[in-house]
């Protein structure tokens, strides 16, 4: 028997074969389509969502969903949609049939553990892996230190509310910082600093006055690729980070969840100027992997590793058995080092395309940060432009960017800022998308309607 989903689903077909709803074109309200298919709200949101997965549609935060184009000429263009906002790893690059033999593998060979409870921080056979391939990163740390959480995230949620041998109690993060970790800080009743980062990277005066006057008990940095500007510190930035934190008594999470992409061999992480234990290093498999996986590590310091094993146990009790045999398969076997040099330059070539548009067809009141892994970048429009009126205005277009206001703490805001992500935007599409929204920003300059 047909579920009800899927009727609802053929009925939107319906309509786009008939040319009722064309390329662009934003479909019916869930509420609406609910009542004229006298179904439930869930029934909708549920059609919607397979639509979505399957690329036929697209959802706008607070303005719904779009019908996604076709495959349009140049000279068509802007009916073929040009997605900057999402940023997931490429699924055509993506290891499925690979990591799905190590899943099968992992149910055998893991199958008496499925039937008690883990390890909090890790199966044995994982973390030692885990400690031979983090020496690749620079990053040399003993089994017994090196904890696997359910995607880097947890790690960082549960790491802001424990309380470290400092006895401090304020968190600083650069600004802007990605939405989760905004969420983490503004979700707790935290003290919270910020810190400007730009294309230039960190104001290092700045930053040690807030380390000499404030009680800092932890800085949050990613060190590579940061989410949203793209920036990536240097050697000597790293060290001089380090030297700070220890000079005060802060410690650090250095989020380095790109690590794997960075072509620059000879650049180290935070970790390595560290020995101490001061710099905890977290990372993702989610943008190199598979992100539904919701793997990620983080290496500890030996006073916070009880504390932490208490607080993954009251989050999940452990991350699942099967998805961590499958990755100590997948690190075993070499196939992870062979997946990753492939993406290296995959998406070393997207950032490559990236900042070459950028120079071909912005406007000179636009600045840009980042965009060397492909992943993420951003561009700063004229200073009294809101991204929200751009953001609008490329909708238009079939051009996707991110507004990246929500990615600051209330005191620190900005909103002319807009985040971009090539990581699953064809290349062909990368200069047309850049040109587009480089007409947008002229467009709304010379009407004058962006300015407040």
């Amino acid at each position: 028997m047909e579920k009800k989903y899927e009727e609802t689903i053929k009925e939107i077909e319906e309509r786009i074969s008939e040319g009722h709803l064309k390329p662009g074109e934003r479909l019916p309200s869930v509420r609406r389509l609910s009542k004229e298919l006298r179904c439930s709200i869930n029934t909708v949101i549920k059609a919607y969502t397979e639509l979505e997965k399957q690329h036929r549609i697209y959802s706008v935060p607070k303005s719904g969903y779009f019908l996604v184009g076709g495959n349009q000429s140049r000279n068509n263009s802007h009916k073929e949609l040009i997605d900057f906002t999402s940023a997931g790893p490429d699924r055509s690059r993506m290891p499925y049939r690979d990591y799905q033999h190590c899943m099968n593998q992992a149910i055998e060979l893991y199958k008496e553990e499925m039937f008690h409870y883990s390890e909090p921080l890790g199966i044995d056979q994982l973390r030692k892996q885990l400690s031979k391939q983090l020496q690749d990163l620079q990053v040399f740390a003993p089994p017994e230190r090196i904890c696997v959480v359910s995607g880097s995230q947890q790690a960082l949620d549960l790491l802001i509310s424990l309380p470290f041998p400092n006895g401090k109690d304020e968190i600083c993060t650069e600004q802007p910082t990605h939405p989760s970790f905004i969420q983490s800080l503004t979700s707790r009743d935290l003290k919270i600093s910020g810190i400007e980062i730009t294309n230039e990277g960190i104001d290092f005066t700045h930053l040690e006055r807030i380390f000499k006057e404030r009680e800092i008990k932890l800085f949050y940095t990613v060190s590579r690729f940061q989410n949203p500007t793209g920036y990536s510190y240097s050697n000597h930035e790293r060290k001089k980070i380090v030297e700070l934190a220890q000079k005060y008594d802060v410690y650090i999470i250095e989020d380095d969840y790109m690590g794997d992409l960075d072509t620059k061999r000879k650049a180290d992480p935070m970790y390595a100027y560290d020995p101490s234990g001061r710099v905890i290093y977290t990372k993702s498999f989610s943008k190199v992997l598979l992100p539904g996986l919701r793997l990620g590590v983080a290496v500890l310091p030996e006073v916070l590793l009880d504390s932490f094993a208490r607080a993954k146990f009251a989050a999940d009790v452990h991350t699942p058995v099967i998805t961590q045999g499958a990755l100590e398969i997948y690190l075993q076997s070499g196939m992870y080092k062979s997946h990753i040099q492939k993406l290296r330059q995959y998406y070393k070539r997207k950032g490559t395309l990236l900042k070459k548009a950028y120079l071909e067809y912005l406007p000179p009141e636009a600045g840009v940060t980042g965009g060397d892994s492909g992943f993420y970048s951003t561009i700063e429009l004229p200073e009294r432009m809101k991204a929200k009126k751009l953001v609008d205005h490329l909708k238009d277009k079939n051009v996707l960017v991110q507004d990246a206001t929500a990615m600051y703490l209330s005191n620190y805001r900005k909103e002319n800022r807009i985040r971009l992500s090539v990581s699953q935007v064809k290349d062909k599409n990368i200069p047309l998308g850049i040109e587009i929204i480089g007409e947008g920003i002229r467009e709304l300059l010379d009407k004058g309607v962006s300015l407040v």
